[in-house]
């Protein structure tokens, strides 16, 4: 990604773009077109999902991909889906969200010192990007890290999500394999430059339905975020 993207609205103008992954392009548009029955009233996003959120955020939360009928609906991260149920009502119970539900691009939520980004930005088939594709999203995260300079914690969202962060920011290749954070639920690491990172299990209905991971896991979570946060 061009070092002459110098704002994040120039950088998500770039991703809404995209159209640089065949099988993506076609399923992103494919979903679009059939829509769910329950949402045949929508005119489906269908494109890539920008990162959205506070552009000051000491706070970002990056996940996989945007879902089938969520983001890629709606097209707002985590917007539309019982993932991002999970999601903001823990950003506002941990005052990050100015509300606990996130249902359009016009329900009027804000974000104060978060922001919410993806390792992948189109909707993949079966929730599972190629490493092919996730590397060629890789510049966009890169791209990301670089303008939200004020990130002093960031939350990852599932074990892909950990792996192509550590990878956008440079991480995986300055640090030997032993020396790399694992991927642990609730797991706090701190890298050399003073980055906290803070790790948890997805709320997807895969984990969430199965009791993977628990509302109190889950809360716990944040409560550690928000004290990480504030400690800076």
């Amino acid at each position: 990604m061009p070092t002459s993207i110098r704002s994040l609205d120039g950088l998500n103008g770039r991703i809404v773009a995209c159209r640089a992954c065949p099988r993506l392009v076609q399923h992103r548009e494919a979903i679009a077109r059939v829509k769910r029955r329950r949402f045949t009233e929508w005119t489906y996003w269908g494109k890539p999902v920008p990162g959205f959120g506070d552009h000051n955020a000491r706070l970002l939360i990056v996940g996989l991909a945007p879902a089938a009928h969520g983001a890629n609906r709606t097209g707002r991260m985590f917007t539309g889906d019982s993932s991002g149920d999970w999601l903001y009502e823990a950003l506002h119970r941990y005052g990050f969200a100015n509300q606990a539900q996130s249902r359009s691009r016009e329900d009027g939520l804000t974000l104060q010192g978060c922001y919410i980004t993806a390792a992948a930005r189109c909707a993949p088939p079966g929730n599972k990007p190629t490493i092919t594709e996730l590397e060629t999203c890789r510049s966009y995260l890169e791209t990301d890290i670089r303008l939200l300079p004020n990130v002093s914690t960031t939350l990852v969202l599932g074990q892909l999500a950990h792996q192509w962060w550590l990878k956008a920011a440079g991480w995986w290749d300055a640090l030997e394999p032993k020396r790399r954070p694992r991927f642990i639920h609730a797991g706090v690491s701190t890298l050399p430059d003073g980055t906290t990172l803070l790790s948890s299990y997805h709320p997807s209905r895969q984990n969430t339905n199965t009791g993977k991971l628990s509302r109190e896991m889950w809360h716990r979570v944040f409560h550690k975020a928000r004290q990480l946060i504030d400690q800076v």
